[in-house]
């Protein structure tokens, strides 16, 4: 016999499990509000611009040709100043007890499609750390390049800067929240719908239709104690009274 689940028995298990759901989002959002401010360490992030581009006399003329060797070349340039060639010296000069392998994860290189300007992001526990790393790859990759690959055609554009207060691009508390409140909720109605599947006990009288495919002939109300003692009451009462008319007459 095939079974359906109808809406209100939805919204009757929901009901019934509605402080289970409300107890697994709330500690879900508590949990993770706790860890993001308490627990995980503030990562900061700074950058620097370089620009791929040979230099130029007054007398040169702007060429095409020149302009898609550059941004050829990006790829290439990327590569190399993740390099140990460059974050060897890098590590060398800023003295900062990290090898050149550390060094590489706290370094993200990239440029935008058909740009000549690579922008070099360097995240880490301390805003002036990640600004002097960026920096010192920079200035580093701009000197080691001419010998490296025998081409002049790189300087700095921009350099990495400490805001007055800066904020830390991760953890971020409250969209780490948000989302385990979401995950919370969703953990929360599935496990209700759970204990609802595997709950058996049989406790109304659909429930004895369902199982034992009868029809229904008739229902044993409860009544409380209350009512018990009001039906006590008036039936002592009628007893009295008809004691007294059978005595009057």
């Amino acid at each position: 016999m095939e079974e359906t689940i109808s809406l209100k028995e939805l919204f009757e298990t929901l009901k019934k499990r509605l402080l289970l759901i409300i107890s697994i989002t709330a500690i879900a959002g508590l949990v993770s509000g706790v860890v993001s401010y308490f627990f995980l360490t503030p990562i900061y992030q700074a950058s620097t611009q370089i620009l791929v581009n040979q230099a130029k006399n007054d007398q040169a003329f702007y060429s095409p040709s020149e302009v898609q060797t550059n941004l050829q070349l990006i790829n290439t340039y990327n590569v190399i100043i993740k390099s140990p060639a460059i974050l060897d010296k890098v590590a060398d000069d800023l003295d900062l007890g990290v090898n050149a392998r550390q060094l590489n994860e706290k370094i993200n290189v990239g440029s935008e499609k058909d740009s000549q300007v690579v922008n070099i992001s360097v995240q880490d526990p301390s805003p002036d750390t990640a600004a002097l790393i960026a920096n010192k790859t920079a200035e580093v990759f701009q000197k080691e390049i001419t010998n490296i690959m025998n081409v002049d055609n790189v300087s700095i554009l921009a350099k990495a800067e400490v805001a007055e207060n800066p904020s830390p691009i991760k953890p971020r508390p409250l969209m780490n929240v948000a989302i385990a409140i979401v995950v919370g909720l969703m953990a929360g109605v599935g496990i209700a719908f759970l204990l609802e599947y595997f709950d058996n006990t049989i406790k109304n009288e659909q429930d004895v239709e369902k199982e034992l495919e009868l029809p229904i002939l008739g229902i044993i109300a409860q009544i409380d104690d209350q009512k018990l003692e009001e039906l006590k009451a008036r039936r002592a009462a009628r007893n009295s009274r008809v004691r007294g008319e059978t005595i009057g007459s």
